[in-house]
């Protein structure tokens, strides 16, 4: 200017060209909202897959498994007719009612079984006092249970399984000999089950792992048991059950929590 002093002019930007600066940052937004989705929907879709597999295997299991026991107890039935030593005759009834069990197990998965109010501590007495005649006599189980009776809303046979299946996990995991043993404590809102054993441990890395289907670390398995067991906790009784602690060449304790039946 004359008077020797400087003016500036600034053009700021357009309300456009404003909005042209913040529209790749809004496109990348809505792509990662896009891609969450995406993955939310596979995944639903995964576990809908898996979920019409266990429910379609059990049902086919049940019944493929239904004739044959059909004519087990046939051929027990026949056998009494003849000269054959009854305590025999017993032991195979026996085992023919625990296919029994079985298959009507599988049919429950396949289906939604109605829960009735059951005392947890009569359900693991029970589940535990057939396990004791079919595991090494190098297996010592113990049971710490409640004074009084616990109802838990449940399917009684299911939560059986439940209880098998973890015994049999435990006895695998210290190959044969050893101590497991079962804690039953009563909170306000939920009983908690905790099975521990002195078995060879998980890593912390493998905690959540285990309860995949397939997940195995013996030669032979399928790597079913923890995974049936997880399903049967959480989605018929609405359940948890996770590894609470293991320390590797020591033991775990897996912890079972349901709530309590307020009747």
């Amino acid at each position: 200017m004359e008077d020797g002093t400087f003016q500036y002019v600034y053009y700021d930007d357009s309300i456009i060209l404003k909005r042209l600066l913040i529209y790749p940052y809004a496109q990348l937004t809505v792509v990662f909202v896009f891609i969450v989705i995406a993955f939310l929907a596979l995944a639903s879709t995964k576990k809908a897959e898996q979920n019409k597999v266990w429910v379609g295997l059990s049902k086919e299991t049940a019944h493929q498994l239904g004739t044959p026991i059909s004519s087990l107890i046939a051929w027990v039935e026949y056998l009494r007719t003849k000269d054959i030593d009854p305590s025999l005759l017993n032991e195979m009834e026996k085992d023919v009612k625990r296919l029994e069990t079985i298959a009507e197990r599988f049919s429950k998965i396949g289906s939604n079984p109605d829960p009735v109010p059951v005392d947890i501590n009569n359900s693991i007495r029970s589940a535990l006092s057939y396990m004791s005649t079919r595991i090494s006599a190098k297996v010592k189980i113990y049971t710490h249970l409640t004074d009084g009776p616990v109802p838990v809303l449940m399917n009684d046979s299911l939560f059986a399984w439940v209880i098998e299946n973890l015994t049999k996990n435990a006895v695998d995991a210290m190959e044969g000999q050893g101590e497991i043993t079962f804690q039953v404590e009563e909170r306000d809102k939920v009983v908690r089950i905790d099975v521990t054993d002195t078995g060879k441990g998980i890593a912390k890395s493998k905690f959540k792992t285990v309860f995949n289907p397939g997940y195995t670390t013996k030669k032979r398995g399928w790597g079913l048991g923890l995974s049936l067991v997880k399903r049967i906790i959480e989605s018929y009784h609405g359940g948890k059950i996770f590894v609470k602690n293991s320390e590797v060449g020591k033991g775990t304790t897996f912890r079972i929590e349901l709530r309590k039946y307020k009747g």
